[in-house]
């Protein structure tokens, strides 16, 4: 980041308050939009980075332990209970069977796209069941049985006085940086399809409620997003360039537990390029 444009010891202050009880919510915020920081914390330097269009298959590779090159998992360092990522064989096509008991973690993929050429991001997934106690609007039950999660490049230190100390109190509790913007597609059990929820600490991470509700529940479904469009109705502005892709499941919050399932993710031109789970 560039030079500190608040001062040292204004820094040290907020770190100091957001180790205090009366900062319980900055600190549950940390744990859990580091799931935002996943691709920033694992991505190679920017001529390693994979080039498009692909994301590495994982209908390509044999079920077991070993994710396909480029896929890398990423938990809270000791502070919370991993959730478990396999490749499974699931009606003849691996996948990513993900299982969370009160646990919080994902599988990052660093990769630079523009939006501008590649605006739609495709996907399947399947969820066994919802997350009974779980509503993405409250921060203490933010949990949702399958994420997909895009983090985009940018400067911070264009943002606004409070989103930069914010960026700055991250920065000191978690040691590393957090993405200048993040979409955050989640399966909901309250919000509609379509609907944006604000994060309480920062307006730079958002998410999108990309399915939502029991009915779908079981079975294989397929999601296309126009993430450009959807960049610009979170934000209100132009989105940068996307950084990374990641996939996360979590029951942290509310204790309970989530089974998905996640297929290959790919970035289209067009919808029409998209192909069967």
């Amino acid at each position: 980041m560039s030079a500190d444009p608040v001062g040292r010891e204004t820094v040290r202050a907020a770190a100091a308050r957001s180790r205090s009880p009366s900062r319980r919510g900055m600190r549950r915020f940390v744990l859990a939009a580091a799931l935002a920081v996943a691709g920033c914390a694992v991505a190679p330097p920017d001529a390693e980075r994979v080039q498009l269009p692909d994301i590495a298959k994982f209908s390509e590779h044999a079920p077991g332990a070993t994710l396909p090159p480029g896929w890398q998992p990423w938990a809270f360092a000791g502070l919370k209970k991993p959730t478990e990522y396999q490749l499974v064989d699931d009606a003849g096509r691996t996948v990513v069977r993900a299982i969370s008991h009160a646990s919080a973690s994902g599988l990052a993929y660093p990769i630079r796209v523009d939006t501008a050429t590649f605006p739609y991001l495709h996907w399947h997934w399947k969820v066994q069941g919802l997350i009974d106690g779980a509503d993405n609007a409250r921060p203490q039950t933010e949990d949702s049985p399958a994420r997909v999660i895009v983090a985009f490049d940018g400067d911070p230190a264009t943002l606004p006085f409070g989103e930069k100390l914010f960026f700055q109190q991250f920065k000191l509790f978690t040691r590393t940086e957090l993405p200048y913007a993040t979409l955050m597609y989640i399966w909901a059990k309250r919000q509609p399809v379509g609907a944006v929820i604000p994060n309480a600490h920062t307006s730079r991470i958002k998410m999108v409620v990309a399915e939502s509700g029991p009915d779908r529940t079981g079975g294989w479904h397929e999601v296309v997003r126009n993430v450009r469009e959807d960049y610009r109705r979170a934000f209100g502005e132009e989105p940068p360039p996307i950084k990374s892709i990641a996939i996360m499941t979590d029951s942290d919050n509310t204790g309970e537990s989530a089974h998905a399932y996640y297929g290959d993710i790919t970035f289209l031109r067009s919808p029409a390029e998209r192909r069967g789970p």
